[in-house]
């Protein structure tokens, strides 16, 4: 550990910024980020895990009479919010969840994602690296300060303000996020009107998902500061292209890609086929962990750049997998089809099951599809061995049903919290009627 983060740099940083607050950060099974704010005073009690909370109120947690749970903050996670008052700043930190009895909470997605990583080492790989692309809308707020669905700015892709109004927003995240230590690689506006995209660098699985969270807090901090709602929902409009957060993925050992390979036919190693291939057999079965909610699947249809369709391209943007161009320390495998509402922890941990499962057992990918999959019929497809997605969330649940890898990859406590509470909330959709279904049936029946 580096000396940055020993807990008496901690404390020498926390005085020089004067720091009076202190979040203990966590994260639910849906995702949502949860704390407990702590005086300074109790910062010793918060290094040496002895802070305890009430489990039972939180998604996916425990049960009332088994309540207790502590967190324990990882010192490395410290770091100090820039936007907070200069009269007592807050500083943070992420925490995993324990027992009482001192063992990891299996319902903690971070723990879950670690021990996945456990299975990486025993396999010979030292670090599963992580980038993403996390898109985001920001939307006008309304005269209560209350979301609205007026958009900030009718810019399109790669524009400038006047046309892209969102820009000074987006600049002013982005240094907010430079000053909290992230490494931005490019900040621009996305294809639709209202929609952004700010691309940090890649990094290990655990703190790629601790940096996933802390962006969208900054993101929707900062746009609140703009008089803006920012959201990471997956489509919250209609005909025009919703939000990703595509996924780059590599298995490193000792420093060197194992992804790469410069004899290997496109410069792949038998490793980044086996892993590809993995990626393919599990991918109906993870979709509902990448895609949890509802409202994912009105962005998983064909005509607005995300994918559809089960197949691999290394040229090709269509298919759910793709190899980008860039080769050596850069060789990754690109997934599309995950959006912004998945747990990141989650997330990554499925993906990673997936991998090595084809790893493990040597699979060989299917042929590569390098025809643009949303003008083939579905003979055509059926022909290059191209499944559908699953096409609504309890579609995705019954196939995450069918998955032992998968299941296994979530733990029992995650996977069967996960069913229950997907299923309460696939149940309210389908029998909510929509305005939809007012607009074309009231006047007709």
């Amino acid at each position: 550990m580096s000396d940055r983060f020993t807990k008496e740099a901690i404390k020498e940083r926390i005085e020089e910024e004067n720091v009076r607050f202190i979040r203990l950060q966590f994260t639910d099974m849906l995702g949502i980020i949860k704390n407990v704010e702590i005086p300074l005073s109790q910062l010793d009690k918060a290094l040496d895990n002895k802070m305890m909370f009430d489990g039972s109120s939180i998604e996916g947690f425990v049960r009332i009479e088994e309540s207790d749970m502590y967190l324990y903050p990882d010192l490395d996670s410290f770091v100090v919010f820039p936007w907070t008052s200069d009269k007592g700043k807050v500083a943070r930190f992420i925490c995993d969840i324990y027992n009482p009895d001192g063992t990891p909470f299996e319902g903690c997605p971070r723990y879950n994602l670690k021990r996945n990583l456990k299975k990486m080492e025993e396999l010979g790989y030292d670090a599963f690296n992580i980038g993403t692309e996390p898109e985001f809308f920001l939307f006008k707020l309304d005269q209560n300060g209350e979301p609205s669905l007026e958009l900030n700015d009718h810019g399109g892709y790669f524009d400038l303000a006047p046309t892209d109004l969102g820009e000074n927003c987006r600049r002013d995240i982005v240094l907010e996020l430079e000053e909290m230590g992230f490494e931005i690689e490019a900040s621009h506006h996305e294809v639709a009107p209202g929609q952004h995209e700010i691309d940090f660098k890649y990094s290990d699985a655990v703190k790629h998902a601790d940096d996933i969270q802390t962006f969208k807090l900054v993101v929707k901090t900062i746009a609140r500061k703009h008089n803006l709602h920012a959201t990471f929902m997956p489509k919250p409009l209609f005909g025009v292209n919703g939000s990703g957060m595509h996924v780059n993925m590599s298995l490193f050992k000792e420093g060197v890609n194992k992804f790469f390979d410069k004899e290997g036919d496109i410069q792949l190693s038998e490793t980044a086929y086996q892993f590809t291939a993995g990626i393919m057999k599990h991918a109906t079965s993870f979709t509902a962990i990448t895609n949890p909610t509802v409202n994912s699947y009105k962005r998983l249809v064909p005509g607005y750049e995300a994918p559809s369709y089960v197949a691999w391209s290394a040229s090709n943007r269509s298919p759910l997998l793709r190899i980008p161009y860039s080769r050596g320390l850069s060789t990754r495998v690109e997934v599309r089809s995950v959006d912004p509402s998945a747990n990141p922890y989650m997330a990554m941990a499925v993906l990673l099951a997936a991998g090595l499962d084809g790893i493990e057992n040597k699979l060989t990918p299917p042929t590569p599809v390098d025809r643009n999959i949303y003008v083939m019929t579905k003979a055509e497809r059926e022909e290059n061995g191209v499944k559908d997605l699953p096409a609504t969330l309890m579609d995705a649940l019954n196939e995450l049903q069918k998955d032992d890898v998968i299941i296994s990859a979530l733990g029992e406590h995650l996977f069967e919290h996960f069913i229950e509470a997907k299923e309460i909330e696939w149940d309210m959709f389908r029998t909510t009627v929509h305005p939809w279904e007012r607009e074309q049936y009231l006047a007709s029946y």
